[in-house]
C-alpha cells in the first residue's frame, strides 16, 4: 500500500468513527486490531482487542463521554504508519465535567487494514474530568 492509500484508510476510519458506523470500522480494521488508550481513572483507558473490543470501546465511549469538537490537524505517514495530530474537547457524562485534549494517534496498517492504534493524550485532563467533585 502506498503512503497516500494508508492516509486515506485512516481518514475513512475516523470518518466511520465519527458516524458511529461499526460495520465500516470492522471492514477497515484487522480482526485482531489492538487499540491502546493510556491512563487510569477515566472510562476509556485500557487495551481493547479485536472487533469485539472495538465495539465495546465505542459503546463505552457513547455511554460515558460526549465529544463536542474533534479536529484533525495533520496526517503524517511513513511506511505502514500514520500519525494523526489533533485536538478534541468534550465532557464526561457522569460528572458533567469538561476536558480538552491535544492528541496524537499512532496508527499501524497492514494489507489495507488498521491493525494498531496507540493514543498519546492528556490523560490527566481526562481523569480529572471523570473524577466526581
Amino acid at each position: 500500500m502506498s503512503i497516500d492509500e494508508n492516509v486515506q484508510v485512516v481518514r475513512e476510519f475516523f470518518a466511520a468513527l465519527g458516524r458511529g458506523d461499526i460495520q465500516n470500522l470492522r471492514t477497515l480494521s484487522a480482526e485482531d486490531i489492538e487499540w491502546v488508550i493510556p491512563g487510569e481513572g477515566w472510562p476509556l483507558a485500557g487495551t481493547h482487542r479485536g472487533h469485539v473490543g472495538l465495539t465495546d470501546l465505542l459503546q463505552k465511549q457513547s455511554e460515558s463521554m460526549e465529544t463536542s469538537v474533534m479536529e484533525f490537524h495533520e496526517f503524517i505517514a511513513q511506511g505502514d504508519r500514520v500519525l494523526v495530530v489533533g485536538f478534541a474537547k468534550g465532557s464526561i457524562k457522569a460528572t458533567n465535567r469538561t476536558w480538552e485534549d491535544n492528541w496524537v494517534f499512532a496508527i499501524t496498517l497492514q494489507q489495507d487494514k488498521v491493525t494498531n492504534i496507540r493514543e498519546y493524550i492528556d490523560t490527566q485532563a481526562l481523569s480529572q474530568a471523570a473524577e466526581p467533585r
